[in-house]
């Protein structure tokens, strides 16, 4: 994916003029953006202040670790149940009721 020439946080700076009554032809040429760029940016990140925008990145980071830890625990879990399993069928083949009706 491409990245962006704007930060997040000059995005929503710039949707700040846009909202202050700046001709949209005018803020599209300062900044160098099409207004099909200027829309996006819009739909995207229209109504969202800095700090919003901070703390919504921080949960993202929190929340992928988060779910990373969740992998891991689930491989863990997995691997013990398992084990299990494979200590229980040996046990009831040798005491000779795994498969006797």
């Amino acid at each position: 994916m491409r990245k962006s020439r704007f930060t997040e946080s000059q995005i929503v700076a710039i949707l700040k003029e846009g909202e202050a009554a700046v001709a949209l032809s005018e803020l599209t040429r300062k900044h160098g953006i099409s207004r099909a760029t200027y829309f996006n940016w819009q739909a995207k990140y229209g109504g969202v202040s800095v700090s919003e925008l901070k703390r919504m990145k921080g949960l993202e980071a929190e929340n992928a670790k988060n779910s990373g830890a969740d992998i891991k625990l689930a491989r863990r879990f997995s691997a013990s149940a398992t084990r299990c399993c494979r200590l229980l069928c040996r046990h009831f083949i040798q005491c000779g009721k795994f498969g006797s009706d």
